[in-house]
């Protein structure tokens, strides 16, 4: 940790480090070097192509589907296998690919936290130190650096000398205003730490720590180990599992049945095989993948946001809690006056003035090479006042004395003496009773607990002889200046974006809570009672919209409070501060402009730190999972009527109801019809909410339209019985195989249709890719049989008579099917 090497009083620190105020010499530098290493981040090892695609046989129904072509492969049935392992090959190149591809683009963000630091050194100890500009990597402990505005805290450095300085550590603490530094203070005030920013002043100072020894990368040695998976793993794997237990009973059940009822052994063992796969959605990895893959690619192309893994795009459509930072995201990092009061507490623009006319000449005069921030907001409110007066003199901000001074040419042999500042320095060098100051003092406060920040004004009017002229001694209070923070352009857009779409927004803020608060209620988000994290319990945090005073640990403790309570979380982070939450998070964003440990622990990168990119991937998100439980849905509930149909056709019929070849044959049929699915394009109720497979109801789901689907095939069976004049017809195989086909490909076709969440279903008349794919399936299931394919898979041309009385069946069984949905969704909320 940089505060062991840098306890002590300076000359302490610096003997420990063996260096000086005039730093370190060529040689030594060199020497340390060799002996601490670069002045680098540790580098993040990302999996290699190959790995990955050998990693996503870890999905369930990918290994599955693994063991099932193998065993296929082992009993010589060839073409199941064959296509069986090449589904299984596409779905883990498509999902390496995807990733592979988002990191390629990540590599293009990493950047190192500065590029060059000031450093003093010696050609050798004789000599006097020179300043001169090095690469950030070549810093090593014990060199002495100088910093100014603007510039990146290069390593961890204790104090030398400091004048007016203040650094920006939002990146490491979420505190939005710069915080003073003082060479002569005590603690954290005599240090910088490497990811935080110079704002005003500057300094010289003394690394002591670079590297891995510092607090910054202390962060990339926190344990790597994610959550145990995110939403989309715990909705499908869910799901996954009960399907997998049934699809690995089949085959035995089928066997021992054949073998009871009707004497056949493993002959059956391939149609056994054939029924498992059947049950199984052979295509989900396929079509997960290319749903995934298709809306990362869309949002990197339209919106610049990165998805580093795949799955956190379906994440990102479960979201239904959105937890931010204030700075940077609902509000811009800088402020901007809200209203100057004269001593009464009045309206006052002639406050606003005086005020911007000392920061105007201060700037002139200090050699500032920019405004600070409130500076800045000064003379944008103000406009261009400085010119009406000649500058004399100035006197920059100072921590220690926390006020500015600047002195104006006033009337002939008179100058004007314009002080602003912290309103207890300013007042303590005003002549005023002491009952008044209370009064102003409380005025000030009553401005600071609604969230503004406050500036006060004072003024002299002095003969030009007077020495010296920045005496600030003697004033007349004048008013107070006060400021909040600049919203961000589309956040109060972007927030109601996301509550129109179900997501809920909670402010986890290391800000004051009047100034969360205020920014908040600026936006229109329903606050509620603001809470400290110390005061809020984890069963109280679902209740609150914001939190302020929050530490890193805290805003880990709640993310993990409010994921216990059964929502998914999205958390939005850009700083050391935040990778905690990041990592305990079911899926984490940064933007690109976030610090590099941020950027790594993320799942999604942002182009800008905005809530408009976070809307838009949401919705990419929700249309992915609408596609993929569209095919669940679908897939599903006709796969495992047919495998019902079968296994009771199976144990009636004196032969196997199909060919085990046209069971491949079928579902190649049917799997190449639902890649549709990747193309389809949700309707607006799937839009709206989170996207959340719940596995019990979406199971009730698969099994009733299922069984009803069974029903439709049982009385497919019925009619076969009596086209041909009695139940004898079914003793003609290759009729009876032929017919089944078509009717399955058929009701397949119909399922596609009626039971999918996309437009189609609410009144385009526009047929989508999957009402395309539904007329191609019904044309094959039509025109395959009589086909001389069809003859080699042992089917043949049906009878006119075959085509009547099925039609009717299928009639009635699409009434059915949209009767039942239209029950289903009025008993859905």
């Amino acid at each position: 940790m940089a505060s062991e090497p840098a306890e002590g009083t300076t000359l302490e620190v610096l003997r420990r480090l063996e260096s000086g105020p005039r730093g370190l010499t060529e040689a030594e530098a060199e020497a340390r070097l060799i002996a601490s290493g670069e002045n680098t981040l540790p580098e993040v090892r990302t999996p290699s192509w190959p790995l990955r695609a050998v990693r996503a046989l870890r999905d369930p129904f990918t290994a599955v589907l693994l063991c099932l072509g193998l065993v296929s492969v082992a009993i010589a049935s060839w073409g199941t296998g064959v296509v069986i392992l090449a589904l299984v090959v596409v779905s883990c190149v498509l999902r390496a690919t995807g990733e592979h591809r988002a990191d390629r683009s990540m590599s293009a963000l990493r950047e190192l936290v500065a590029g060059t630091a000031a450093v003093l050194r010696r050609a050798d100890g004789r000599e006097p130190p020179e300043p001169r500009e090095i690469p950030v990597a070549e810093l090593v402990p014990g060199d002495v650096i100088r910093l100014g505005p603007g510039d990146l805290i290069p390593a961890d450095v204790r104090l030398l000398r400091a004048r007016g300085l203040t650094v920006h550590e939002a990146a490491l603490t979420g505190e939005s205003a710069p915080v003073a530094k003082r060479a002569d203070g005590t603690g954290e005030s005599l240090l910088c730490l490497q990811g935080s920013s110079v704002a005003s002043g500057t300094a010289t100072a003394v690394v002591v720590a670079t590297g891995t020894g510092t607090r910054f990368a202390a962060a990339h040695r926190q344990p790597a180990a994610r959550r145990e998976g995110g939403a989309f793993d715990r909705s499908v794997h869910g799901i996954s599992w009960v399907l997998i237990r049934f699809m690995l009973l089949t085959p035995p059940l089928v066997l021992m049945a054949n073998a009871a009822l009707r004497g056949r052994g493993l002959e059956t063992l391939p149609f056994a095989v054939a029924v498992a796969v059947g049950l199984t959605p052979e295509m989900l990895p396929v079509i997960v993948t290319t749903c995934l893959a298709r809306g990362a690619a869309l949002l990197a192309r339209t919106h610049g946001v990165i998805v580093k893994r795949l799955p956190a795009l379906h994440d990102l459509g479960a979201v239904d809690v959105l937890c931010v930072d204030k700075t940077g995201t609902l509000t811009q990092d800088r402020p901007v006056v809200a209203r100057s009061l004269d001593p009464a507490g009045r309206d006052d623009p002639e406050i606003l003035r005086w005020a911007a006319v000392g920061a105007w000449w201060t700037l002139q005069l200090a050699e500032l090479p920019a405004p600070d921030a409130l500076d800045e907001a000064l003379l944008e409110a103000a406009g261009p006042v400085g010119e009406e007066y000649d500058g004399v003199d100035a006197v920059p901000f100072d921590p220690v004395r926390r006020i500015a001074t600047a002195v104006v040419r006033g009337s002939l042999g008179r100058h004007t003496v314009v002080v602003t500042g912290a309103v207890e320095a300013v007042l303590e060098r005003c002549a005023t009773e002491p009952g008044e100051r209370d009064r102003l003092l409380a005025l000030a406060a009553r401005e600071a607990d609604t969230g503004l920040r406050v500036l006060a004004l004072a003024t002299a009017d002095r003969p030009a002889a007077a020495s010296p002229p920045t005496d600030p001694r003697g004033l007349a209070f004048r008013g107070l200046v006060t400021f909040r923070d600049a919203l961000a352009p589309t956040a109060a857009e972007a927030l109601r974006g996301l509550a129109d779409r179900g997501v809920t927004v909670k402010v986890l803020t290391g800000d004051h809570p009047a100034t969360a608060a205020r920014a908040c209620r600026e936006l229109g988000l329903d606050l509620g009672r603001v809470r400290t994290a110390a005061d809020l319990t984890d069963a109280e945090a679902a209740g609150t919209t914001v939190v302020a005073r929050c530490t890193p640990q805290d805003k880990a403790r709640l993310v993990a409070a409010l994921r216990a309570a059964g929502h998914t979380v999205g958390f939005l982070g850009d700083g050391v501060n935040d990778v905690a939450a990041l990592r305990t998070a079911d899926v984490s964003l940064a933007p690109r402009c976030a610090v590099g440990v941020a950027r790594e622990s993320a799942d999604v990168v942002l182009a800008e730190k905005d809530l408009t990119a976070i809307g838009h991937a949401v919705t990419a998100g929700r249309h992915a999972s609408g596609n993929i439980a569209s095919y669940l849905r679908v897939t599903l509930s006709s796969n495992l009527g047919n495998v019902v149909a079968m296994l009771a056709a199976g144990l009636l019929l004196p032969f196997l109801p199909m060919l085990p070849a046209q069971v491949l044959a079928q579902n190649l049929c049917f799997d190449a019809a639902q890649l549709a699915f990747a193309h389809d394009r949700p309707g607006a109720a799937a839009l709206r909410g989170p996207a959340v497979l719940r596995p019990r109801s979406f199971l009730r789901f698969v099994t009733g339209f299922g069984l009803l689907n069974a029903l439709a095939d049982l009385a497919t069976f019925a009619v076969l019985a009596l086209a041909l004049d009695g139940p004898d017809a079914v003793d003609d195989e290759a009729v009876f195989h032929s017919a089944w086909f078509t009717e399955n490909l058929l009701t397949q076709a119909l399922v596609m249709l009626l039971l999918r969440s996309g437009r189609g279903v609410e009144g385009s008349r526009v047929p989508g890719p999957v009402g395309l794919a539904a007329a191609g399936l019904a044309a094959v299931g039509l025109l395959l049989p009589p086909s001389p394919l069809g003859s080699a898979l042992g089917m043949t041309v049906l009878p006119a008579a075959y085509y009547l009385l099925p039609a009717v069946v299928l009639g009635l069984y699409a009434l059915a099917l949209t009767a039942a949905r239209a029950r289903l969704r009025r008993r859905q909320p």
